[in-house]
């Protein structure tokens, strides 16, 4: 989730659960919103750092055990004690600013828990990545009520009920989501069953804008199915021309269930060869790619480059592709020249490539 949802959701659950009448010595309203806002909004996301160290270790690392409630008690005691000397001076105030950031933090955790790009919720005691998959990553209308929320709890000074219900608000609108999502996977199961596809794994991604747009998906070993579809429109709009807007060209794809239109994309190459398929399954499974296999939860073959005496196999993640969109981030192949060794790569939005290890 985005810095700025992260951060409404920081600074209004520190203003719902502020004490009526707090302590005489204990943080000040302003302080605890404070505090709760830079842990939501900040604390966790620094490990972006990591991304400098190689170039593979943002995957690795990223919503890893900064984003662990395995960690979260040893951060919040770190933190808290830090805080509390760098805001008042006063290391007694440790086990309040404690509690704060670790609402705070588990506040970002829950927020990142919810999009579908994977957290690692257990680390460092498993790299397992979870995700409940039912806010799109930048979600301006649960950023929108969350701004709202906050203005109207911030007016009412006297009185945290306003943030209260807007939190609630807030828990009823993910929730709203869910059901939704509910909905397209037994429009997916559906799609299954009519196809005659056995053993498929039925899933569903929230998507831009709205959150009645989705892709349903049918996964299979070596394939996948899915379809941009839309809960709310009766019919589908029309192509976008070429003049067409950000927001008119994202949202044009998604189709009303009735008149969904089904693509179809195979993990080792879709009417190629057999000496390209045993290629693309060769360097799919080379031992240097298994931090992509380890990553992507929908994988997809992308293409094969040949330039000169050298070829790339290249591979995407259907999480990170949205229609109308030009750039698909976390594109990853291996590489060979002639005959030699593949070399793990990642393809840049320009076409060039960089070696990972």
């Amino acid at each position: 989730m985005d810095n700025l949802t992260h951060a409404l959701s920081g600074a209004l659950l520190a203003k719902a659960t502020a004490p009526v009448r707090p302590d005489r010595g204990s943080p000040s309203l302003g302080q605890r919103m404070l505090a709760c806002t830079i842990a939501t909004g900040v604390v966790p996301d620094l490990d972006f750092i990591a991304g400098y160290l190689s170039p593979l270790s943002y995957l690795f690392y990223h919503r890893g055990v900064s984003h662990s409630f395995v960690m979260l008690p040893l951060w919040a005691i770190l933190l808290g004690a830090l805080w509390s000397w760098l805001q008042a001076r006063n290391l007694r105030l440790w086990r309040d600013y404690a509690g704060i950031f670790a609402m705070g933090i588990a506040l970002h955790i829950t927020g990142d828990l919810i999009t579908s790009y994977g957290t690692q919720i257990f680390a460092p005691l498993s790299t397992t990545r979870y995700a409940l998959s039912t806010t799109f990553i930048i979600d301006l209308w649960l950023m929108g009520l969350l701004a709202v929320g906050l203005v109207i709890a911030v007016s009412a000074r006297n009185s945290r009920w306003p943030a209260v219900i807007a939190c609630l608000a807030v828990v009823g609108y993910i929730g709203f989501q869910s059901v939704l999502r509910e909905r397209v996977l037994e429009f997916g199961a559906a799609y299954a069953r009519e196809a005659g596809l056995q053993n498929a794994r039925i899933r569903a991604l929230p998507s831009p804008l709205s959150p009645f747009n989705w892709v349903a998906i049918v996964q299979q070993p070596s394939d996948l199915r899915f379809a941009y579809v839309s809960l709310w429109r009766d019919s589908a709009l029309p192509p976008p021309g070429e003049n067409a807007g950000f927001f008119e060209r994202v949202g044009a794809p998604y189709r009303p269930l009735a008149d969904a239109q089904w693509s179809a994309r195979t993990l080792f190459g879709d009417g190629t060869n057999a000496g390209e398929r045993a290629m693309i399954e060769t360097a799919w499974r080379e031992p240097a790619f298994g931090f992509f296999r380890w990553f992507s939860a929908y994988p997809m073959f992308y293409r094969i480059e040949r330039t000169g005496e050298s070829a790339c196999v290249w591979f995407e993640d259907l999480r990170f592709q949205t229609p109308g969109r030009a750039t698909v981030p976390f594109r990853y192949g291996m590489c060979r020249e002639r005959d030699g060794a593949w070399q793990a790569n990642q393809l840049r939005d320009d076409g060039s490539r960089t070696y990972v290890y």
